[in-house]
């Protein structure tokens, strides 16, 4: 008879290997995150790319509109309304008035009309030497973008599906940010690794096959992630939940934009609106009809006199009788010229003023990062770097498909795609880092939540298919 202690030993169960263990989640985030969000931020650099170049198409297909023969003289602005006024007809509400910058440039007279879409205006160009009508066309938001721009810029916001596309760009802007991150944290991770450390800055030109994307895709990607994280941080101030977070934010650090006070009886004000070129207010506001030309002339030369010191302005009247004229410069490029000035229609006295010298710091970073994200804070150089960073975003995201591809199991036939990174960080993680992945899935969440609600949904994807693997493993067990 054998005696229980001559049994053998269960052997000991061997330590789990926490090494590693955030490589492999960020490997597995950036890879599932690429593959499922890589359409909508396609789409979005894309038509980013497009944007970037816009304002030069527009020079372009609106020449005739926009430029007029030089002159050494200007007529007063009165003549020149006066000029749109009888090409409108009678009845029409002038909303604004951009006077010609420039030698060169056209008068614009913007008119309110229900016809239009919201912050749109119907624009009539007026040669300031003559007063001959160049054109009319519709513009758009403070930007005063013209029809072409303004389609591509809809196009890069909501696809042309109005509120519910604004979701696809913030889903865009926001997993751009992630997986940039990610991807930035598996760069250091592999350079320390590696031998080859300069292959991880600039392209393997010897290398074939998997490896030759896979050697683009990571040098190209650090030196675009600045730019990228920039994009991402700066478009989701545009989204329609995590945006609004950002303006509750501003608002309760005291950021906001400084308003102007244009209600002569007390109390109302005019916000400022830092998205105004892509999807804010600007422009659109209907206005009393009874105003005289001629007061554009003197509510523009006090406002020079005040504040008002740039060729860019947009004059606009008041919209009742107990509201002052709004004078505003519109200069986004730098030096940034955007003071505004109030003024009372009966007593041509100064009600209010606001100077971008005197706003919160952070309002004037905020105003400076949506210009630079629209490419005319630094003028063409920024509309050259925007294409560039678009044009490489679009290209991260083929490569990474076409490395999917590379990867697929070649004795497989039925395989089309490689498989996913392993699965299991978590559970070799330590305590501390569980605890810190779930504090920061909470608080994206919690400050941006369709971002929130996607991870949410990766996750319970991934169980599921964790899930049905093991069971087939189980049953091929048997």
């Amino acid at each position: 008879m054998t005696s229980t202690l001559d049994k053998p030993a269960p052997a000991p169960i061997p330590p789990v290997n926490r090494k590693g263990w955030m490589a492999q989640l960020l490997l597995r985030l950036h890879f599932y995150a690429a593959i499922l969000v890589g359409p909508f931020i396609l789409v979005a650099a894309t038509s980013g790319a497009l944007y970037a170049l816009a304002p030069q198409i527009e020079q372009v297909v609106y020449a005739d509109e926009l430029r007029a023969p030089v002159a050494d003289t200007s007529l007063p602005l009165a003549d020149q309304i006066a000029a749109a006024d009888a090409y409108v007809g009678e009845g029409e509400t002038i909303a604004a008035v951009r006077p010609a910058p420039n030698p060169g440039d056209t008068t614009r007279v913007m008119y309110a009309d229900a016809s239009l879409g919201e912050s749109e205006t119907r624009a009539v160009f007026v040669d300031p030497a003559t007063a001959d009508i160049r054109g009319e066309l519709t513009a758009y938001g403070t930007s005063g973008a013209l029809p072409l721009r303004t389609w591509i810029s809809q196009l890069h916001r909501n696809l042309h599906l109005g509120e519910v596309g604004r979701l696809y760009s913030e889903l865009a802007a926001s997993w751009l940010g992630v997986i940039t991150l990610a991807g930035v944290a598996l760069w250091v991770v592999r350079v320390r690794k590696s031998r080859a450390k300069k292959d991880f800055v600039r392209p393997n030109r010897t290398a074939k096959g998997y490896r030759a994307i896979l050697s683009w895709h990571t040098s190209t990607g650090i030196w675009l992630a600045i730019g990228a994280l920039f994009l991402a941080a700066t478009g989701i101030t545009w989204s329609a939940y995590g945006g609004t977070n950002v303006a509750d934010l501003r608002a309760a650090a005291n950021w906001s934009t400084p308003s102007l006070n244009t209600d002569l009886s007390g109390g109302a004000e005019v916000a400022h609106d830092d998205h105004a070129h892509h999807g804010g207010s600007g422009g659109g506001e209907s206005t009393t009809g009874d105003v005289s030309p001629a007061a554009f002339d003197s509510v523009l030369s006090i406002a020079e006199e005040v504040n008002v010191n740039t060729g860019l302005v947009e004059i606009r009247p008041p919209a009742g009788a107990e509201t002052a004229w709004v004078v505003q410069e519109i200069q986004r490029s730098f030096p940034t010229e955007v003071d505004a000035v109030a003024i009372d229609g009966q007593t041509l006295e100064v009600t209010d003023r606001v100077d971008f010298a005197d706003y919160p710091f952070a309002a004037k970073l905020a105003r400076w990062g949506i210009d630079t994200h629209q490419g005319t804070m630094f003028g063409l150089p920024n509309q050259i770097g925007l294409f560039i960073t678009a044009l490489g975003i679009v290209a991260m995201v083929v490569w990474g498909y076409v490395m999917w591809w590379q990867r697929r199991p070649t004795r497989e036939p039925r395989a089309i795609v490689g498989r996913a990174p392993a699965r299991g960080a978590i559970a070799r993680a330590p305590w501390w880092g569980t605890a810190s992945v779930l504090v920061v899935a909470v608080a994206i969440g919690v400050f941006l939540p369709l971002l929130g609600w996607s991870l949410a949904a990766f996750v319970a994807v991934d169980l599921v298919l964790g899930a049905v693997q093991r069971r087939r493993a189980g049953v091929r067990s048997r």
